[in-house]
């Protein structure tokens, strides 16, 4: 089949601005869009820079956007992507600097993973032989085991793209994989650190990382797992968990979200919530903020799958942090333990 790759051309050192650049190439039925662009820098134009190892969608070296979404271009076959036109349209991932052309700059990417520590950290000294975990405890790292470290998750994160200091997917995915491993013991040092700016809370569940993700990782439930082991460790002293609590105490006590309620009792206090003031007007003038909250018709049914779920206790009041709404509950079945499980 005969394609037009539109693709993304910029060099830093010789370029003013980017530009675009169309190749039209003829490739077979079953190819990749990295068969296409390789097809492209070996037969038209060798100038074209872009990274690739594996072609087997094993080693994340040649994530890129096609046609605006993340992915890895060996993994995207040509037929699947093309337009009506055969048009497919490349660009270099987002987020990142642009070293050339395809080729962007994965340094500060590797900053923030090892800025998460992704080693385990077990208490006291070695065993003699090895650490013994079970198979239903490593059951919940082996998701996280699977990120290829690719970068499409970044690249396709929104929060990244208005806040560089946002640890991001890729990062907090990877230490979901050591704070639920059984032989690590530094759950605690851990968890203070990704509770604070630009951690597990900065996330803004727009489940991008999730479509992307080429491995099935689902980054951000395991974001989601984090922020339930913070709250059930005591780590509520921060506006994303007072939001989350919020959260469910409007839900469950109206049966709907009281948006106003829950801005406020986000805050730390007034300081902090003078200081959001010129949001708060210019939500009310736009008409996001409601003048009267009421109790909805079936508020008590709503009430009672809280109950349920453990949020609340018998008598319709906060249970314990973390459980029920927004993540699943920590039971015997798939949370694993830590110190006194490893042997």
């Amino acid at each position: 089949m005969e394609v037009t790759l539109r693709v993304f051309r910029f060099n830093p050192e010789t370029d003013e601005r980017p530009r675009w650049q169309e190749y039209r190439v003829t490739v077979e039925d079953y190819a990749t869009v990295l068969d296409a662009l390789i097809e492209v820098r070996e037969s038209v134009d060798e100038t074209l820079a872009l990274r690739c190892s594996c072609r087997s969608h094993i080693c994340g070296s040649c994530a890129m956007r096609i046609n605006r979404r993340s992915g890895l271009a060996c993994k995207t076959k040509v037929r699947e992507v093309a337009d009506a036109d055969g048009v497919v349209t490349v660009e270099p991932m987002a987020t990142m600097r642009v070293i050339k052309d395809l080729v962007v700059d994965l340094e500060p990417f590797f900053d923030k993973v090892r800025a998460v520590e992704p080693y385990l950290q077990p208490a006291g000294p070695p065993p003699e032989r090895e650490y013994i975990a079970s198979h239903e405890d490593m059951e919940n790292v082996k998701g996280a085991q699977a990120c290829i470290l690719c970068g499409a998750c970044v690249s396709a994160c929104t929060v990244m793209e208005v806040d560089g200091s946002f640890l991001g997917p890729t990062a907090l995915a990877k230490a979901w994989r050591f704070v639920a491993d059984p032989r690590d013991a530094a759950d605690e040092k851990r968890l203070t650190a990704l509770s604070g700016p630009g951690g597990i809370w900065d996330c803004t569940h727009c489940f991008m990382c999730v479509e992307v993700c080429p491995k099935g990782v689902a980054p951000m439930e395991r974001i989601l797992d984090l922020r339930r082991r913070a709250m059930e460790a005591g780590l509520t002293d921060n506006n994303g968990s007072r939001h989350s609590q919020a959260f469910v105490d409007s839900i469950s006590e109206s049966g709907w979200l009281d948006e106003t309620k829950v801005a406020i009792r986000s805050t730390s206090g007034p300081l902090e919530l003078l200081g959001w003031a010129p949001v708060g007007i210019r939500s009310f003038v736009r008409g996001k903020v409601p003048l009267r909250h009421y109790k909805r018709p079936g508020a008590e049914h709503v009430k009672r799958i809280f109950r349920r779920l453990g949020e609340l206790d018998g008598k319709g009041r906060r249970g314990r942090p973390g459980a029920g709404a927004g993540a699943r509950a920590a039971t015997p079945s798939n949370a694993p333990g830590k110190a006194g499980d490893a042997q």
